[in-house]
């Protein structure tokens, strides 16, 4: 029996509810994306990740090498790297070399997209049609990534490629739909103060790369059809983050060692991770970004019952429990990272206003309906900075 169901709510339109009595740790769901991707820059920045699943291809020790730029890291007990363990099985195109952890991996890609997407011999040719969209995002687009026109990408190769158009689209049009006045806001969100300028450039890279107006599989590819399918991404892709080194960390402190063994270990973590705080900060893992049908479902609450994670370090997510549950609760994730959620009331609604267009009505932003209407000096700062970046 589903530990889950999908029904409509008075004011949030779709949302999860549990079926029965949930303990804190539960799984509540296994999910497959219906597509998903690296981010651009994280794939600049020579983070290895299987093109299809984003699982990582690099070895622990490779990867703690590369982020600490620190060539003499020996890590001890190297069979608890997966990734240690099947460099034999990774493989790619043999057209265009995109790597793929597996041959399942690689057939899947050109099932559902990489025939369209190849870059055939010309994977590193700036030139390139596919290449010229790519770079104009990121000139878009930089750091840290929200959001991903590979996504973009990957579903115009899915239409182009599949054998039943209708339906696809059913399996897009699942996803929430936002009218075109928000979609617009949306895309402004996403792409600055020049968005409508840089929309309409991309659109005519889109279209001329993949001869839009020729495919009967793509009528539905109009400028506004760009504008609603950027909006479904940037509101309904669900980060992804993968790392060869945290499964290799989580392995170790799960094995049976001697007192010594794990007070050396410990140490040696500790200082590995004290050396990547002061290299790459935060950006540690393989991220990108992914469409999923039943989670995109899950609303938000700034105080969250559950949370998705990845625990087989690819793009598989498993919705799970981070506190016991009743049954018939809705099930809520938080849309905003942990350090927002810390924030005061008017700081967590305005991001969750302007990257998702709702006011929040959860109960701790209820409880804290009184609070004053104010951000702190480092929340002032912070966006500050923000808004110095995105110009």
């Amino acid at each position: 029996m589903s530990l889950i169901e999908i029904r409509q709510t008075t004011n949030k339109g779709r949302g999860v509810f549990s079926t029965a009595d949930i303990k804190s740790g539960t799984v509540l769901s296994e999910e497959s994306p219906l597509i998903s991707c690296q981010f651009p820059w994280n794939a600049a920045y020579a983070y290895l990740a299987c093109e299809y699943c984003l699982r990582p291809l690099e070895t622990a020790e490779c990867n703690v090498r590369r982020l600490t730029n620190d060539f003499t890291i020996n890590l001890p007990y190297p069979e608890c790297c997966p990734t240690q363990n099947q460099l034999e099985a990774h493989t790619k195109c043999s057209a265009c070399s995109e790597m793929y952890c597996s041959e399942q991996c690689l057939e899947n890609a050109l099932k559902y997209y990489h025939k369209v997407l190849c870059r055939d011999g010309e994977k590193d040719n700036k030139e390139h049609a596919i290449n010229k969209i790519v770079e104009f995002w990121k000139k878009i687009h930089y750091p840290p990534e929200t959001s991903s026109i590979t996504l973009i990408l990957k579903i115009i190769g899915m239409f182009k490629q599949c054998d039943d158009v209708s339906e696809l689209h059913m399996k897009f049009k699942d996803f929430v739909s936002e009218t075109t006045n928000e979609d617009l806001m949306i895309c402004h969100k996403l792409l600055g103060e020049n968005f409508a300028d840089q929309i309409n450039q991309l659109y005519s890279l889109i279209t001329v790369a993949f001869d839009t107006a020729s495919d009967e599989r793509l009528q539905w590819f109009t400028l506004t059809g760009f504008q609603s399918l950027l909006a479904m991404v940037g509101t309904n892709g669900q980060g992804i983050g993968t790392s060869s080194f945290a499964d290799w960390v989580r392995n170790v402190s799960e094995m049976d060692l001697t007192e010594k063994q794990r007070k050396s270990v410990d140490v040696l973590i500790d200082n590995l991770y004290t050396k990547l705080d002061d290299v790459v900060g935060s950006f540690l893992n393989n991220e990108g970004s992914a469409l999923y049908s039943n989670q995109s479902k899950v609303n938000h609450s700034c105080a969250p019952n559950a949370e998705c994670r990845f625990p087989y370090s690819n793009n598989v997510l498993a919705l799970t429990t981070v506190r016991d549950i009743r049954k018939g609760e809705e099930i809520c994730i938080s849309y905003l990272d942990e350090c927002s959620l810390e924030r005061s009331r008017h700081s967590r609604q305005k991001k969750l206003l302007e990257n998702y267009l709702f006011l929040c009505q959860c109960d701790k932003c209820e409880m804290q309906v009184n609070d004053a209407d104010e951000t702190s000096d480092d929340e002032d700062e912070e966006e500050d900075e923000e808004m110095d970046d995105s110009e």
